[in-house]
């Protein structure tokens, strides 16, 4: 009888807890069906904002809608409450590894259903440099030391500034290689952190987020996104990792 072995999503949700716990991160969790409050508007995502439209959003058929979350950010906003709630002030650190949800076609990078991974950090003293720190840490860590990662200017709603981080991926194409995206952060919007009830004079913080299939696409060299929801046990076999 052949043994059973984790889904390579799983083994890499507990390796992404493992290195960032060792830079004294915490791991939170919060529900897959969110209030449109959490989901979008703590997170300063305008009502005209396209992410809203049913195009890319699952919206519920009640009274007020609810959303299956498209990113695990509103745990973030969850979290703080929380935290605040039970008198426990900065600094926070913490990831939110989960399955999120996107009304979108899907290829061989996008799929409408994916794990993501989030990141937070606030306190008195964080700048961009913790930033592209903790993230070089993180990928020299997983991907190895000779991965190649680069850092671009870029836009969210939610961080000011903002930017994209690439890594280097040289499967399905032939070996040409090419960068992909892989993640976006920058410093934490100070509405955002208004939001969640935090003085913006006072604490600032960084946030990331990123899909964590194409991490393991980029480490074991998968090139097409949807096998790993493709339910084929052949899969899961093909990589060689800590079995049950």
């Amino acid at each position: 009888m052949q043994e059973g072995r984790l889904h390579p999503l799983t083994v890499t949700i507990r390796d992404i807890a493992a290195i960032f716990g060792r830079m004294g991160f915490g791991v939170a969790y919060g529900p897959e069906l969110e209030d449109e409050w959490h989901n979008f508007d703590a997170l300063n995502v305008p009502a005209d904002h396209p992410s809203r439209d049913m195009q890319d959003t699952f919206w519920t058929r009640e009274a007020p809608q609810r959303v299956l979350r498209t990113h695990t950010s509103p745990v973030q906003i969850r979290y703080v409450e929380e935290q605040l709630k039970k008198g426990i002030e900065p600094p926070y650190r913490i990831v939110v590894p989960g399955k999120v949800f996107r009304n979108e076609a899907t290829d061989m990078t996008h799929e409408a259903q994916f794990y993501q991974n989030e990141g937070l950090a606030i306190g008195t003293d964080i700048t961009m440099a913790h930033l592209k720190g903790t993230l070089d840490q993180f990928f020299r860590e997983y991907l190895g030391p000779e991965a190649k990662v680069r850092f671009r200017p870029s836009y969210f709603p939610f961080t000011e500034p903002s930017v994209e981080i690439d890594v280097w991926f040289a499967a399905g194409d032939g070996g040409k290689g090419k960068w992909l995206e892989v993640m976006g952060g920058g410093m934490v919007h100070p509405t955002v952190l208004t939001n969640m009830g935090l003085d913006p004079k006072k604490y600032q913080g960084f946030a990331f987020g990123g899909g964590i299939e194409r991490l393991v696409m980029v480490k074991y060299g998968v090139p097409d996104i949807r096998l790993f929801h493709s339910g084929d046990i052949r899969f899961v076999y093909g990589f060689d990792e800590k079995k049950v």
